[in-house]
């Protein structure tokens, strides 16, 4: 999703061309109705790998791009850029066969406050073909995608899973916060079909008895998930896959931030786009990159933060008093 303002800016600059964009097999249907895409090309890397890598990199070959630009940063990539044969090959410093390119950007991540947003980053691939202004990512959801997920009345949508423990605001805060929330909303709890389980401990430790709470965990798609995250009052995502699907929409956001940080450059882009982080000073946060599957202190600090601090986001949002 973040590699998506690639194709918007190229497009705009240089409204002929013709972009197909590859994709690792799974991630394929959140390009579904993309109108800008000729071809959507899906690498298959958990069945024959290093056959299907191969057979890609020949189907490459035979479309004789004029550029490849590559936004990954894995040896695989970096080989299929290599081989590819087009004209110009174009990827970051840090993918180990960048001096092979032939043009190779710096990629820089850090944890303080100047850190760019990895859009930013992926976006300076191209900056010397089209100029350096930030553009979000976007998703197409199709007509049928809002009909799936039509409602009525105001409601709220929370994805409370992450594939990382520490990335992951707890399930007994998920509860407070829910406890709390005005009885005229309706909740959807949302996630792929592996946090089912998650959501229906929620969904069954719950208390309150005035608001609707509906799980849609693994019953829709990638574009379903987006459409009804788009007229949604408020998404609460952690720092995860939701959150992006909310900058692609331009839908309103939350995004809880446990042990990573804002700063590496993947928080939410949407215009109503709000952070809640812990108010604790922690020597500790941010622990890494990507989440690790425990706290390695034992104590997960960085995860104390107020249903209220939630709260208060969808009084923003709707514009009500605190």
């Amino acid at each position: 999703m973040l590699a998506t303002p690639l194709v918007e800016k190229l497009k705009l600059f240089y409204p002929n061309a013709t972009i197909d964009f590859l994709v690792r097999k799974g991630n394929e249907s959140l390009l579904e109705n993309h109108p800008l895409l000729r071809n959507v090309i899906v690498f298959d890397k958990k069945n024959g790998k290093y056959k299907n890598l191969v057979s890609l990199i020949r189907t490459i070959r035979q479309h004789k791009y004029d550029y490849v630009i590559n936004a990954q940063r894995f040896f695989a990539s970096g080989l299929m850029t290599v081989m590819s044969g087009a004209k110009q090959t174009i990827g970051f410093d840090k993918n180990p066969l960048s001096a092979f390119f032939s043009k190779k950007v710096p990629h820089h991540i850090s944890a303080n406050a100047i850190g760019d947003h990895e859009v930013k980053r992926n976006l300076s691939l191209i900056a010397h073909l089209t100029d350096d202004a930030l553009i979000r990512p976007k998703l197409y959801p199709s007509k049928a995608d809002f009909e799936k997920v039509k409602t009525s009345g105001p409601y709220i949508c929370i994805a409370p899973a992450s594939v990382w423990f520490t990335k992951q605001y707890p399930k007994e805060r998920w509860i407070d916060f829910i406890n709390v929330v005005p009885k005229d909303y309706t909740i959807y709890l949302m996630g792929a079909k592996s946090d089912i389980p998650l959501c229906d401990e929620i969904h069954s430790l719950l208390t309150t008895h005035y608001s609707q709470i509906i799980n849609l965990a693994g019953q829709l798609s990638f574009l379903e998930s987006a459409a009804l995250m788009k007229n949604a009052s408020m998404n609460y995502v952690n720092d995860s896959a939701p959150l992006h699907f909310a900058s692609a929409v331009n839908a309103p956001v939350t995004a809880v931030f446990c042990s990573t940080v804002p700063a590496f450059g993947f928080g939410p882009l949407s215009d109503q786009s709000f952070i809640v982080e812990t108010k604790m000073e922690l020597t500790c946060r941010p622990c890494g990159l990507h989440g690790k599957k425990e706290c390695p202190l034992g104590h997960f600090h960085c995860s104390i933060i107020e249903s209220n601090d939630l709260l208060a986001t969808l009084h923003k949002s709707e514009g009500s008093p605190l």
